[in-house]
């Protein structure tokens, strides 16, 4: 079976994002989302690190990624992996938490990362398929609402909002403020090091344990996110490329593909 991805946007849903794909030789570079990532797996494997350990999710099993959090993505099999994803925004899942009377200023967290629960699973391909038949919008929420709740009742811990524990809050804090800042620039390691008042070398180590990546990585992870955002607005690529920091368009195709597992041109067809 060939590699194939189709991906949209559900503006009914809070925009969330949502994916079909299949992948063979593809692999996803250590990344994070802005939202939860959740899906299940159809058939092969998908191999990920995240959370300090290498996971393998099969055929039938539903797998989620928190916010923030860094991870990989890659064949766990020889025949690649099908699944099917959606990315909820924090706000969702905190709907579903204010449905079942919890505490809707809390975030449900999931401690496990692979899940094996057939009528999960089940609804969940159920789930994903109205969304993609575009069945009707009272459906739509209907379905997401129901689903997410009985995660969240079933696997979910309330927890504070998503805040990372950092041993140096202040000091990430700085060099995220200066990326986000200034993530259409040339950034130097030496001009970050000294908006930040650290050795270059204590920076790197320090983005590297704190945040799971190094600030090259982060920054490029930055300009996805602000593409994806122009993306949807309509903007033309090769301006989108220009105001993130990008070389050119193809550099802005070759690392928004890396990351979100679609070509920014397939991404402005779902928007």
């Amino acid at each position: 079976m060939p590699e194939s991805v189709t991906f949209w946007r559900d503006p009914k849903l809070a925009d969330m994002e949502v994916l079909k794909a299949t992948y063979i030789t593809h692999a996803f570079s250590r990344h994070s989302h802005e939202s939860y990532a959740i899906g299940v797996i159809e058939s092969g494997v998908e191999a990920f690190a995240y959370r300090g350990s290498t996971h393998h999710a099969a055929a039938g099993t539903l797998l989620i990624i928190h916010p923030g959090e860094v991870h990989t993505g890659y064949a766990g099999a020889q025949e690649g992996w099908q699944y099917r994803m959606i990315y909820p925004p924090i706000a969702l899942m905190q709907r579903a938490m204010a449905e079942l009377a919890l505490p809707p200023s809390q975030v449900p967290f999931f401690p496990d990362t692979v899940i094996a629960d057939r009528r999960l699973v089940q609804q969940f391909l159920a789930l994903h398929q109205a969304l993609e038949q575009r069945v009707d919008p009272l459906e739509r929420e209907s379905r997401l609402l129901g689903w997410m709740t009985m995660l969240v009742c079933r696997y979910g811990e309330g927890r504070s909002p998503l805040v990372p524990l950092h041993r140096h809050p202040g000091v990430i804090q700085q060099v995220q403020t200066y990326l986000q800042t200034h993530y259409a620039t040339a950034i130097t390691l030496d001009e970050l090091a000294q908006a930040v008042n650290l050795p270059p070398l204590k920076l790197l180590r320090l983005c590297r344990r704190e945040l799971g990546l190094p600030p090259h990585r982060y920054l490029v992870q930055l300009r996805v996110q602000q593409a994806k955002h122009r993306i949807a607005k309509g903007i033309p690529l090769s301006r989108v490329a220009a105001e993130t920091g990008f070389a050119d368009q193809s550099h802005l195709n070759r690392h928004f593909k890396r990351l979100v597992g679609v070509t920014p041109g397939q991404y402005r067809a779902g928007c």
